[in-house]
């Protein structure tokens, strides 16, 4: 039975191996043994069997170890949009916070990416460079309802650099504007989806909701993205959407941990003092924050800003009225 595990065990290694070289060419053997957490000589005898099977090892001038252009498993027939959809899936399945989901994401991700035509793989790499996921996501994605479609259609307009008109409704003003914009990347934050563009009526880069999109065209006109643009870095520094709030919470200690999980954005600050817990963070959607908190009863008080503090209020009077309890 131990040979039978070993052999097992060095079976998938050998597998994976070649699943990481085809991704991650160049990789020393010192690299392999730490990945793998096996001895140099582990790693010579896995790298000899591979070549006498017939995977075209080689040894690259850059000094480490790469698969020959061209050899490939057994190929999953997968268009663009399939593949792109099963690989913005294993992201998601990596935010959450059961460490074997990640390590499962992650070999899923590699293997998919392994068996993917080269043209198709450059495209899947190119939307993966310009799609970032909320990080503190822990929701589930919603039905798109009337964003059914478009996701998938501004996804291609990134990846292959597309301009895009739409109209689209700006909700402080109550107004729906005409827009042509070049797409640089989607974001997921929280609840909904965000498209990252260079806004050409305004001049400069904006965030538009998915949601307010009422009609969207990608044209066969191309654009170049600014030079040196990073989409993770142009969300830290100049933060999601200029619609956000500085939200200020207070907890009860007792039921803050399992909050803490739970707050749908990145923590700015935390206080503890006095059996409570102030937190500080930005959002931008009150409607659905006033609706979360409900979920934490008398354990949470809304310190600012003032027009959740009303919709919180409005919401549990709404919950009195509902079992016939007298609101004042």
């Amino acid at each position: 039975m131990k040979i039978r595990e070993r052999q097992g065990n060095r079976t998938e290694r050998l597998f994976k191996t070649v699943l990481l070289l085809q991704n991650r060419p160049n990789l020393t053997s010192r690299d392999l043994a730490e990945h793998f957490g096996v001895s140099r000589r582990t790693v010579f005898r896995d790298l000899r069997v591979l070549s006498e099977s017939g995977v075209p090892l080689t040894y690259s001038e850059g000094g480490g170890y790469e698969i020959l252009e061209g050899y490939q498993l057994p190929p999953l027939m997968l268009t663009a949009r399939e593949a792109a959809t099963l690989l913005v899936g294993t992201e998601f399945m990596k935010l959450q916070s059961d460490a074997s989901l990640r390590e499962d994401a992650d070999e899923v991700a590699l293997k998919i990416r392994s068996v993917l035509p080269r043209e198709i793989r450059e495209y899947v790499d190119r939307l993966a460079e310009n799609t970032v996921l909320d990080p503190y996501w822990v929701h589930a994605v919603r039905d798109g309802g009337s964003e059914s479609g478009r996701w998938y259609r501004l996804s291609e307009a990134v990846a292959r650099s597309r301009k895009v008109i739409m109209e689209y409704f700006v909700e402080a003003r109550g107004e729906l504007t005409k827009r042509r914009v070049d797409p640089l990347g989607l974001v997921y934050y929280t609840d909904h989806w965000n498209l990252i563009a260079f806004d050409h009526m305004r001049d400069e880069i904006r965030n538009f909701r998915l949601d307010r999109i009422h009609e969207m065209f990608v044209l066969s006109e191309r654009f170049e993205r600014p030079e040196g643009f990073d989409l993770q870095v142009h969300l830290e520094e100049r933060g999601l959407a200029s619609s956000q709030a500085a939200i200020h919470l207070r907890f009860a200690e007792k039921a803050y941990s399992r909050a803490r999980m739970a707050i749908p954005a990145r923590i700015e600050k935390e206080e503890t003092g006095d059996g409570r817990v102030d937190v500080h963070f930005n959002f931008d959607n009150l409607e659905y924050l006033a609706a979360w908190l409900l979920r934490f009863g008398a354990n949470v008080s809304v310190v600012s800003p003032d027009p959740l503090k009303k919709m919180h209020i409005a919401g549990v009077r709404s919950i009195l009225e509902t079992y016939g309890k007298p609101v004042k």
